[in-house]
């Protein structure tokens, strides 16, 4: 199935259609902008127009120029590129427990693989930079997606997962059952999930904000940044002007990546969410 979205500044509304035959654009007497989307030909690449001032136009949107809001509130030294990468499956992960920051749990052999398969995915990918958590299972995918490559690693704090307290270690079975009123809000009202005067999730998008700024002001324009899923969650939603009530609107698999560019304002673009094509065949990334 084809779609053509034809754009004429003209008229009020844009149309859209679709069939099974070649897409045509439909007559218009002013610059357009067209779509071409298949779902049975992976050759095909969404069509690139020019509009009359020159302005590269991609599905009819040809810039975000304050379309955003900047993480950086000043200007960085150039556009970024940063990749996402949550770590492997790990021991924990495997066994149903609450991981939080513990640093207890180890990427299992699944997981060593599926870092080694993100790995093969970026090899044709430069990168200025890679930043991980310090904590034992995203630095252990860290270091196996950075063997080769000439820069050394940069631990942040501020990528570092959630702290969990007293969930953190148990499965998640014997959580629900010990402390069922914490255990569902930490599951089903996260943002409002509280210990001892602290909300772990609000405390998240603090640090997640932290971390963008540590990677945006480093000099370079394109990194690979290696943490955990709640982190990257903050740092996701933060980059989207998302607050923390939208923190389980977003999941990230073991492995899945994900691309932000910025802009030199420091707004952000979200390009590719939870990419896992890698995760199953021997896709190679270009981007």
């Amino acid at each position: 199935m084809s779609c053509t979205l034809v754009f004429n500044p003209f008229f009020s509304n844009s149309t859209i259609r679709e069939s099974r035959n070649p897409p045509k654009a439909l007559p218009c007497s002013g610059p357009t902008a067209r779509i071409l989307c298949s779902s049975s030909a992976p050759d095909h690449s969404t069509a690139t127009e020019t509009s009359g001032n020159n302005a590269s136009l991609t599905g009819g949107a040809y810039d975000f120029e304050r379309a955003t809001t900047s993480l950086s509130q000043k200007l960085l030294s150039s556009p970024k590129k940063v990749t996402l990468v949550r770590h492997g499956l790990s021991s924990w992960n495997q066994e149903g427990r609450v991981q939080g920051s513990s640093n207890l749990s180890v990427l299992t052999e699944e997981g060593i693989t599926q870092a080694e398969r993100c790995r093969a995915a970026l090899a044709d990918m430069h990168f200025d930079q890679c930043f991980s958590s310090p904590i034992t299972r995203a630095k252990s995918t860290a270091e196996i997606l950075w063997e080769g490559r000439e820069q050394p690693l940069v631990y942040l704090d501020s990528l570092k997962e959630a702290h969990l307290y007293f969930l953190e270690g148990m499965r998640n079975v014997d959580a629900k059952k010990k402390y069922p009123k914490e255990f569902t809000q930490w599951r089903e009202d996260p943002c409002n999930f509280c210990v001892n005067g602290v909300y772990p999730v609000n405390k998240l998008w603090e640090t997640a904000r932290e971390a963008w700024l540590e990677i945006l002001f480093t000099p370079g324009e394109d990194f690979l940044v290696v943490t955990h899923k709640s982190i990257l969650r903050a740092l996701i939603c933060t980059a989207l002007g998302l607050g923390p009530e939208r923190f389980r609107a977003i999941d990230i698999n073991n492995g899945g990546l994900s691309v932000f560019s910025f802009n030199k304002r420091g707004e952000a673009m979200l390009k590719s969410l939870n990419m896992t094509a890698h995760m199953y065949t021997d896709h190679i990334y270009h981007y």
